[in-house]
């Protein structure tokens, strides 16, 4: 029996060596995406859909400057000067305006709090493999609940920076993955390698600016008391979209996935998506109607966690 005792003590000390060694893996790699440049090229895969990306990411000490471009598909530029971001869309001639919200995006997925994530994730170190070249140490954030689902990180060995992620259903099927194929970390980049491709030749283009400005929707008459345990309201603005500048949008996160929620009044749409659920890689989205407005919520979730979401839209006349 002592003999049995100290296996499970010894068991419960290396569980727990590996827990805390997962989460200092999670702290490498939000600082590595916060204070590292690097240049390089990654695929976003999901089901028979891919999609090849270069980008090239400066970490100034104004903030961080980026520039992300599709290489196969439709053209589509990204730029990114501290908060702002700028999207050239050749095919349609426009350039879309807005700001940086809180939500993340590959390879600067995790939040400076962990916190939460370690509420809501069993977090573990996996087996060293290699990507793009580099060594990486794999760390597995398996959910504690069905309203989120599981992730698998790739971090480099000598940096922390993530090179590869994938996001897993309940199953642990991977349904969605992003993954450099080379990249190139430090070293010197400048600040002309961010040019847009399209600037000059846009000059001409029509402009679409989301004007986003912090707002308060209760004012307005709508509330959202959402059941799902760990997601908090990390934003709240009215922005123009579709032509409107009456569209709410309410952001929720649980540190490392993110749902939104947009307010859009039914006379602006010329035509409506249907009601209920439709998804796209590993975005959930759900859309009802309420109070001659349409409702939408869009999630890295599983279609149950965006359903709630919608569900818990109340609009009471003020």
């Amino acid at each position: 029996m002592r003999l049995l005792a100290m296996l499970l003590l010894a068991l419960s000390v290396q569980t727990a060596r590996a827990d805390g060694d997962a989460l200092s893996w999670l702290q490498r790699i939000h600082a590595a995406s916060q204070k590292l440049s690097y240049t390089g090229t990654f695929v976003y895969r999901s089901g028979d859909q891919a999609e090849t990306s270069r980008i090239v990411h400066i970490a100034g000490r104004h903030g961080p400057h980026e520039k992300l471009e599709t290489l196969d598909g439709r053209p589509r530029e990204i730029v990114r000067s501290g908060d702002e971001v700028k999207c050239y869309l050749p095919d349609s001639k426009t350039i879309k305006i807005d700001k940086q919200t809180d939500h993340k995006v590959f390879p600067a997925l995790l939040p400076e709090n962990l916190q939460d994530i370690g509420e809501h994730y069993e977090v573990s170190t996996g087996a060293i493999e290699r990507v793009a070249g580099h060594d990486c140490q794999a760390i597995v954030l398996q959910p504690k609940d069905k309203l989120r689902y599981g992730r698998k990180l790739w971090a480099d060995m000598k940096t922390g920076m993530l090179l590869k992620s994938q996001t897993v259903n309940d199953k642990g099927e991977p349904i969605e993955q992003f993954a450099f194929t080379e990249i190139h970390i430090g070293g010197k980049i400048g600040y002309g390698q961010l040019k847009p491709t399209f600037l000059a030749q846009s000059r001409t283009w029509h402009i679409e600016n989301s004007g986003a400005v912090a707002a308060s929707l209760a004012a307005s008459g709508w509330s959202i008391s959402p059941d799902l345990p760990g997601f908090r309201k990390v934003t709240e603005m009215r922005r123009t979209q579709g032509g409107s500048n009456e569209v709410g949008h309410v952001v929720y996160s649980d540190g490392l996935a993110a749902v939104s929620v947009f307010i859009e009044p039914l006379s602006n749409k010329t035509s409506l998506p249907p009601p209920g659920l439709s998804h796209q890689g590993a975005i959930n989205i759900y859309s009802r109607q309420i109070a001659d407005h349409l409702v939408t919520v869009v999630g890295e979730t599983p279609a149950e966690s965006v359903k709630k979401m919608a569900d818990s839209v109340e609009y009471h006349k003020p």
